[in-house]
């Protein structure tokens, strides 16, 4: 196939490096680490082996052109290029698969692009681009895709299929609403609440953040389970989340709290996404991982009241955000 990663960092990288291993045509579409890809390619330093891979390599998507499979791995706060970076990839026949984190993404491609179109993905996995061209992958990996709309096409095992040959796990679901609220579960407390411990505990509890506080180191996975009063937090945050999938009709499984926190503790000192991108001071995905769950959860019902404060104190950090640094690719 044709494919073209749109977002290459970590996420974007490491499968699109797979697939360029596995034979496929892979196509990276690049901003600040072209030079150094184009030169010298993609390093991935794995626990299951290391590799390395010279994808062709694009400046535009013009230079790229129609693809058979388009994968997105940009940071939701950047779904607003969607009318600009997709048009010279896409055409009637082109698969358009999002591996973003959140909701609404699916929602944001449709409406440029007809329903049947558009793939959803989830990605678990923990990955760093330490510098760049190189992808630190530390644990897991695995694929869950699916139809945005109706029941999963033969197309759409195809493309497992051929994820799966290029090493990775992928399987797919026949309600990808339902996989986005079981990656939530995980999502929500770690991503928030590693970047909100930076307020300190006592913001968690009331919502807000004094003016005057000095911001505290952000807390990996590890250090927020070695804690019972953040263990706690994390564990409420994911009842929340269970509970709002459970109102919308979403069946997550009953166990989803356990599975998740044993899973994490074996991910040693793991710093997710969002608290990379507060580190740099970039832009949070605030809207797809935390106020779209929020809206929904609390339209159908749900008293989410750890999660709103949550949101409040992320909109308040986010907001001190002193940095300029642009946007990161995924």
């Amino acid at each position: 196939m044709k494919i073209a990663i749109v977002g290459c960092g970590a996420l974007g990288s490491f499968y699109g490096a797979k697939l360029c291993r596995d034979g496929q045509e892979v196509h990276f579409l690049l901003r600040s680490d072209y030079a150094v890809v184009r030169r010298r390619g993609v390093f991935v330093r794995s626990f299951d082996g290391d590799f390395h891979v010279n994808p062709k390599c694009a400046r535009t998507p013009n230079q790229i052109g129609i693809c058979d499979l388009v994968i997105i791995a940009l940071k939701a706060t950047a779904n607003d290029q969607f009318a600009k970076l997709l048009p010279p990839l896409v055409n009637e026949h082109t698969a358009i698969l999002t591996l973003q984190n959140g909701l609404g993404n699916e929602d944001a491609l449709a409406n440029l692009y007809p329903a049947k179109q558009i793939l959803g993905g989830l990605c678990f996995v923990c990955l760093n681009r330490i510098e760049p061209g190189v992808i630190e992958h530390t644990a897991h990996g695995r694929i869950v895709l699916g139809e945005f709309f109706g029941w999963p096409e033969p197309r759409t095992h195809d493309i497992a299929g051929m994820i799966r040959h290029s090493g990775v796990p992928c399987e797919v679901s026949d309600n990808i609403a339902r996989t986005h609220w079981e990656k939530l579960v995980w999502n929500i407390p770690f991503n928030g609440l590693g970047v909100a411990s930076a307020a300190g505990h006592d913001a968690l509890l009331s919502g807000e953040v004094p003016a005057q506080t000095i911001l505290l180191p952000c807390l990996t996975t590890d250090q927020l389970l070695a804690d019972s009063k953040w263990e706690q937090l994390v564990r409420e945050l994911m009842r929340e989340v269970i509970a709002g999938a459970t109102a919308l009709g979403l069946k997550i499984r009953p166990n989803a709290e356990g599975i998740n926190v044993s899973r994490t503790r074996e991910m040693g000192a793991y710093r997710p996404s969002t608290l990379i991108d507060f580190d740099r001071g970039h832009a949070l995905e605030l809207d797809a991982l935390f106020r779209e769950p929020l809206r929904q959860a609390e339209r159908a019902g749900v008293n989410a009241s750890r999660l709103r404060k949550l949101c409040r104190v992320l909109e308040q950090l986010d907001a001190r955000r002193t940095l300029s640094a642009p946007e990161a690719q995924r």
